[in-house]
This record gives C-alpha cells, sequence and structure tokens, in this order.
C-alpha cells in the first residue's frame, strides 16, 4: 500500500512539475475566452461584449422571437427570420438587420445565439460580411456561456407570462419595498425588497431567502424571474442573486404592473 501511495505521488509530481498554479490564475481570465472554430467572421469574448453593449453597439439575437423574449443578453434585439427558411436552419434575416444598421458598412455589429454548437449567428454574419459590412463580430459563446459566467439575462413580457403560465419551477423575486410588496403582490412570487440587500456574499436578505425557501438552493439552474418598481432596483435585487451562483436570473424592465396583472390575465382565460 506505501508503495502504491509513493508511486501516485510521484505521478502526479511529475504532472504538475513545474507548472506554477498561482501565476496561471493570475494570467488567465475565462472572461478573455473564445472558442477555436476558425470561422472567417472574427469572435469577440465575454469582456468584449460587455463593452460593446456600454459602447452602443447593435447587438443582435439570432434566435426566434420567442427565446429572445424569454431571455435575451440586455440591450439585443431581434429581427424576423429569413423569408423562406426552415426551422432547423433558422436565419435571421440580413435586410432587418441592414435597416437597423442604417445600411452604415462600418457599423459595429455583435451577433450571438445558443452557443457554441449554434450555426445561427454562423449564418447571418458571413451573409453581413459578403454584403460589404466591415464592423461584424460574433459572440460565439452566446446566451449559455453569458448566464453561466453570471451575468443577468432580460425578458419581455410574452416570455414573462409564457415563465408563468409554463414553468411551474421558476420563481418570481418582487423587489419592492415590503410594505408595497405588502399592498398588492403576484400571488406566487416571494420578496426580496431592494433595500435590505447588502453589497457581499452571504449577507444581508439574500443570505436569508437562502435559508428560509425565497430562493432555489436544491437547483441553482432554477429559472429566477426579478422584477421591481423600477430598474435600479430590479437590478440591485438580480444582480445580488446571480452573484450567489444562481445561473438563470432573468430581469424585467418594463412596469411592475404588467406582471401583477399576469393572474388577472391567466385567469380570464
Amino acid at each position: 500500500m506505501k508503495r502504491f501511495i509513493v508511486k501516485i505521488f510521484i505521478l502526479l509530481s511529475i504532472c504538475f512539475m513545474g507548472f506554477n498554479f498561482s501565476q496561471a490564475s493570475e494570467q488567465f481570465d475565462i472572461n478573455d475566452s473564445i472558442i477555436n472554430d476558425k470561422f472567417e467572421v472574427p469572435q469577440i469574448s465575454t469582456n468584449e461584449m460587455k463593452k460593446a453593449i456600454k459602447n452602443g453597439a447593435l447587438i443582435i439575437d439570432n434566435r426566434p422571437y420567442f427565446e429572445w423574449a424569454v431571455s435575451h443578453i440586455p440591450n439585443a434585439v431581434t429581427v424576423s427570420p429569413k423569408p423562406g427558411i426552415s426551422r432547423a436552419l433558422y436565419t435571421s434575416d440580413k435586410e432587418e438587420i441592414k435597416k437597423l444598421a442604417n445600411n452604415d458598412k462600418s457599423k459595429l455589429i455583435i451577433l450571438y445565439c445558443d452557443g457554441i454548437y449554434c450555426g445561427k449567428t454562423r449564418r447571418v454574419s458571413k451573409e453581413l460580411v459578403q454584403e460589404g459590412f466591415k464592423n461584424v463580430y460574433r459572440y460565439q459563446l452566446g446566451i449559455p456561456v453569458w448566464r453561466a459566467l453570471g451575468n443577468l439575462t432580460q425578458c419581455e413580457i410574452e416570455g414573462v407570462r409564457y415563465i408563468y403560465e409554463k414553468d411551474g419551477t421558476a420563481y418570481f423575486i418582487d423587489s419592492r419595498k415590503e410594505n408595497e410588496f405588502k399592498t398588492k403582490n403576484l400571488k406566487i412570487s416571494k420578496n426580496i425588497p431592494h433595500d435590505k440587500v447588502l453589497e457581499g456574499k452571504d449577507v444581508g436578505e439574500i443570505f436569508k431567502a437562502k435559508e428560509d425557501g425565497r430562493l432555489p438552493v436544491d437547483d441553482r439552474n432554477t429559472r429566477i424571474v426579478v422584477f421591481g418598481k423600477n430598474l435600479q432596483e430590479t437590478l440591485k435585487v438580480a444582480d445580488a442573486i446571480a452573484k450567489e451562483a444562481f445561473h438563470n436570473v432573468c430581469f424585467f424592465a418594463g412596469k411592475v404592473e404588467e406582471i401583477l396583472n399576469l393572474e388577472a390575465l391567466n385567469s380570464s382565460k
């Protein structure tokens, strides 16, 4: 047994000989990564995607409208499918993208879809380059990696309504103050008041919400929809939840009344 342990120790020593783990961690940021696919239209990393959003780039979600409505990268827009295209080879209509760019061939256009194996972004990016657009890039990691790296997604009211009606596992988090929540609320929602959320991990109201069941600690991939009185309050709570390693957090930027009316709309069907 001792000889076996010694052999394992020697093998591990050989494998890791000369490898400086602390140096590697300092030099590598996963947010700067792209995939190795050698496609003719260049890629951007997650950090570059964040910069592009802040700088007002045209961000195109190349998935069908409903997928976009359920969950999309903030500020991204969607367009109609290419006429006559099959569902299996879904491709966004380049003519609509050209209109959004005012046919400015130098416009910075960022395209994304459903991740590294998804062909939607590759197809439309190639068409745009062939049309003469000079500043087209792919975020080929797509929305799966965007979420996995702790980033929020945005949902539209059509997507929220679908989640409410079809996804019995989803958590709806109301970020309003406790007194506002008690006055009127969505019955299935849970209240995490923005004014009780503190900066840092495992502190304040977010920590309590993990303890008392307001957050789905048994399955961190559970869909979580955050809404509130205004976008600032909503984002404060949504961001705090995402930083507690919940992987599927989206926020609703519209009016809280649209969410509160979901029960009435559902009961009238």
